[in-house]
């Protein structure tokens, strides 16, 4: 049936799927091979046994003692191997930025953090959909909530979440002083369907008119939603989209996100903590990471380790920064 798909020319315009299935038939070649391997290794244990049981030449008999010992071993390895690994990590993130302390500068700060993990998600292939954001005139972002969905999506950002300090001379100063700003960021995994359970009951929706800068379809029409989780009070809403119903789904995107994040807190009972420690109050001083593009530098300081080249790392290089996170956390 497999070979069957891959054959299929009807392919040929849909390379997506074409690179899924040559994969899945990669891993079924190597769960076919390890099999037979295994298979072989079994009857090597058997005839090792068979000779031991026999006892009729001592030196054959130590010879297949310590063969057995290493079959045994790989038999084991093997067996192991076959057994089908459950993916612990969710493969969906939901983002949030916000502007903290700093004005519109601050704004134009998020702007540019959501461009870089924009562009870091694109170079990892990772599929991106903004569910809510509310933009300025001078094209900062007060606030952005985003999917990102891929392998390793939430591994690999999970430590981003905190307060950000941005030091540069603002494009609007004209003495040229040196700013300093803050952006918070909190990295929620994204539920499965059967993580979260909703109750309609439980909700609280209200359609309002888009508000933002500029668009001929902005305050035309009520297509913006905003949702109440009436037991738990928390609030969401989506209007990037000019279709109500999308809109609805972006909202419920966020608020299922919100609601495992507040159970897996409970759980942990640490209620409310970690999303309270990765946005803080967005104050200058609770900042996990400093962006300093006068010295062009980026300094993590949970492992006080710094990296020059700002303006790649600002470009969606994050690697190097990751990579010694997940070492060191």
């Amino acid at each position: 049936m497999l070979l069957e798909q891959i054959g299929d020319p009807g392919l040929i315009s849909d390379w997506e799927k074409f690179e899924e299935l040559s994969k899945r038939k990669k891993e079924l070649e190597k769960i076919i091979e390890k099999r037979r391997e295994l298979e072989e290794v079994k009857k090597q244990i058997q005839e090792n046994k068979e000779i031991l049981s026999l006892k009729e030449d001592a030196e054959l008999t130590v010879l297949a003692e310590k063969e057995l010992e290493s079959l045994i071993e790989k038999e084991k390895n093997l067996e192991e191997d076959l057994v089908p690994k459950k993916e612990t990590s969710p493969q969906s993130v939901i983002v949030e930025i916000r502007a903290g302390a700093g004005g519109g500068e601050a704004a134009i700060f998020v702007a540019d953090l959501f461009k870089m993990y924009s562009k870091y998600a694109d170079s990892h292939g990772w599929k991106k959909k903004t569910l809510d954001s509310n933009r300025t005139e001078l094209g900062g972002i007060k606030e952005i909530i985003f999917e990102l969905s891929g392998k390793g999506a939430f591994s690999q950002l999970e430590y981003e979440g905190g307060v950000h300090r941005v030091q540069r001379i603002p494009v609007t100063e004209k003495s040229g002083r040196i700013h300093t700003s803050t952006a918070s960021v909190a990295v929620l995994s994204k539920p499965k369907k059967t993580e979260i359970k909703i109750n309609p009951a439980d909700l609280k929706i209200d359609v309002y008119k888009s508000s933002g800068p500029g668009g001929q379809y902005v305050n035309k029409r009520e297509t913006a939603v905003r949702i109440t989780h009436l037991p738990t009070q928390l609030v969401v809403t989506s209007q990037t989209e000019r279709n109500l119903l999308q809109n609805k789904e972006n909202a419920m995107a966020i608020l299922e996100a919100r609601l495992l994040a507040k159970k897996e807190e409970q759980e942990l009972e640490k209620i409310g903590e970690n999303r309270k420690i990765q946005i803080g109050q967005a104050k200058r001083a609770e900042k996990i990471r400093t962006y300093n593009f006068p010295q062009d530098r980026v300094t993590d300081h949970r492992i006080k380790k710094s990296w020059h080249s700002i303006e790649k790392i600002m470009a969606g290089e994050l690697e190097p920064l990751i990579n010694a996170l997940a070492q060191a956390l």
